[in-house]
């Protein structure tokens, strides 16, 4: 194959990767109504409309505005309106007030983001620099944690509603029950120096997850499966919020000044109990992983278990030879473990808290530009998480991926993978 052909055969390529994974954002709103789509029941969240908007700024702002000389913005208040968190692009509108731009409305932003999507592939169908295309792969996989995000957002939206309203239908997916999970297993790893982090060589990994560098790990042990609904269930039964010697100081605070007795989207009806699921209200499956519990949960229960929450060097040396799932159907409930791995859970079910602090690794360098603000400028005050989640969309998992929250947060599809010492 020719130089030439071997540019177009790659071009091709990256516009149908484009093509796909934009239209994927517009599947997730296929049931939902202007009226879903302009909900933000919290200032964390975002309307889902807000997302649609901003993904597309992205490519507008960091892309067809510097690249394209025949570019005309669509609309130039977007610019504002659409704008994060990026200071050195300008003004942002803030962002616990979303909610309140009725306008746009859905139409027109649906209509940005053809209008947007239009230039893009005119523009991929071109001789592109590295430069470009790396900023390509930074808009797509942009786009993904922003359609994770969505279903995020659109099930703590909907959870605030007394009336229960359902996302998508059961009968979509049969849950697939299986016998009662077998106890945890505790698998021991030795001491060890090990590379971590990734030098994105071969594929795309995000400036957080550079440069690979080494780590001394200390022997330990990591849970073969994430804790379930009702091991988490024991805690509560056995006044684990009520039992401060298990909590984090700030922790103790937290569910004292927000009243927490259980997780995020649990409720106890008639002495049953359920949780609110992207499927409406649901009898809760005690064999499925617990989830929607912040750091400070995760801890407690960590203390009540007399274990602890791997640092994120442990998670990724137990996960590095471990496949990396890919998830094979839509279905938005983490299933129970079957059993049939020696670690099981690392990607397909929760993001799993660990006890590191989200910092830069040694030598990190942010990416060049004020698309630098992406990850750095978060370095304080987080947790990290690792793995994946149901929510996290296909060909969006790798083993050093660094998500991150506040301590408090849990509306993400969090939950608890136990480790311990080992003397």
């Amino acid at each position: 194959m020719s130089q030439s052909a071997a540019s177009t055969s790659h071009n091709n390529e990256l516009v149908n990767r484009f093509i796909n994974i934009r239209s994927e954002s517009l599947n997730i709103i296929a049931s939902l109504s202007a009226e879903d789509c302009q909900l933000q029941a919290m200032a964390d969240a975002s309307p889902i409309k807000w997302h649609l908007a901003h993904t597309t700024w992205f490519f507008e702002t960091f892309l067809l505005s510097v690249y394209d000389e025949q570019y005309g913005v669509f609309n130039p208040h977007f610019k504002m309106l659409f704008n994060s968190y990026y200071n050195g692009i300008g003004e942002q509108f803030k962002r616990a007030n979303r909610a309140s731009l009725s306008r746009p409305t859905l139409e027109e932003v649906i209509a940005y983001r053809a209008y947007v999507d239009k230039h893009v592939t005119e523009l991929l169908n071109t001789s592109l620099d590295d430069y470009i295309k790396n900023i390509i792969e930074l808009g797509l996989n942009h786009e993904q944690q922003h359609q994770e995000l969505m279903l995020m957002d659109i099930k703590y939206n909907f959870s605030v509603n007394p009336l229960y309203p359902k996302y998508l239908t059961e009968s979509q997916h049969q849950t697939d029950i299986q016998d009662n999970v077998k106890a945890i297993e505790f698998i021991e790893f030795d001491q060890a120096i090990i590379n971590i982090g990734t030098n994105a060589e071969a594929e795309f990994a995000y400036d957080n997850e550079q440069p690979k560098h080494q780590v001394l790990i200390h022997p330990f042990s990591f849970a073969n499966r994430l804790v379930t609904n009702g091991e988490y269930l024991e805690f509560i039964n056995e006044c684990g919020y009520n039992t401060a010697d298990y909590w984090l100081s700030d922790g103790w605070a937290n569910i004292q000044a927000n009243h927490l007795t259980k997780p995020l989207y649990w409720q106890c009806i008639n002495e049953q109990w359920y949780e609110f699921t992207h499927y409406g209200l649901q009898p809760l499956n005690l064999d499925a992983p617990i989830c929607h519990v912040n750091y400070f949960e995760a801890s407690a229960y960590a203390h009540f278990a007399k274990a602890r929450l791997p640092t994120e060097f442990e998670w990724e040396y137990a996960a590095q030879n471990s496949e990396v799932y890919k998830k094979v159907d839509d279905y938005l409930m983490p299933a129970q473990a079957k059993g049939e791995a020696n670690i099981e859970q690392l990607n397909d079910a929760c993001w799993q808290w660990t006890n590191s602090a989200y910092l830069p690794y040694p030598g990190f360098k942010p990416i060049e530009g004020v698309a630098g603000e992406y990850n750095g400028k978060f370095m304080n005050n987080q947790m990290v998480l690792r793995g994946g989640c149901v929510l996290t969309p296909k060909k969006h998992l790798r083993q050093t991926y660094r998500n991150f929250y506040y301590p408090h947060q849990a509306w993400m599809c969090s939950g608890i993978r136990l480790a311990k010492d080992i003397q």
